[in-house]
């Protein structure tokens, strides 16, 4: 499949395409025309990557783990360096913390926003009416 419709499917821009492609994540071939050719068999591949980006994986990680992930959702663990190992429960780590982080966030803005709830429920504004101090 050609670069547009392998970004279409994993609703994943061109470029970044291209990038993963540079950092050695996702590989293509060549046509005749110069055009890239990806293998179907990609789109789960770059699906992964985005999840582990999200994640706050840096690509130099990915690029590590990438062999092990043969196929979606399944981890195979051969030649797993202790480096490799320790990176891995770092990152691990920092996500944990992100996540704690995430959460007391969202649990803030939670409480924000019943507070504002209900001191407007007990003194409703008018439609249009701002209130100034």
């Amino acid at each position: 499949m050609r670069i547009g419709e392998l970004s279409q499917r994993t609703e994943t821009s061109r470029r970044l395409l291209r990038y993963y492609e540079e950092q050695g994540l996702i590989f293509s071939s060549r046509e005749a025309n110069g055009y890239r050719d990806y293998d179907d068999e990609l789109v789960d591949r770059v699906l992964q990557i985005r999840g582990m980006l999200a994640a706050g994986l840096p690509t130099r990680i990915i690029k590590q783990i990438l062999p092990c992930l043969l196929t979606p959702r399944t981890i195979h663990s051969f030649d797993v360096t202790p480096e490799m190992l320790a990176t891995l429960e770092l990152e691990r780590d920092s996500m944990t913390e992100r996540i704690h982080v995430l959460e007391r966030n969202r649990d803030a803005v939670a409480r924000y926003v019943a507070e504002v709830r209900r001191v407007q429920a007990q003194s409703p504004v008018p439609a249009g009416a701002t209130s100034r101090g």
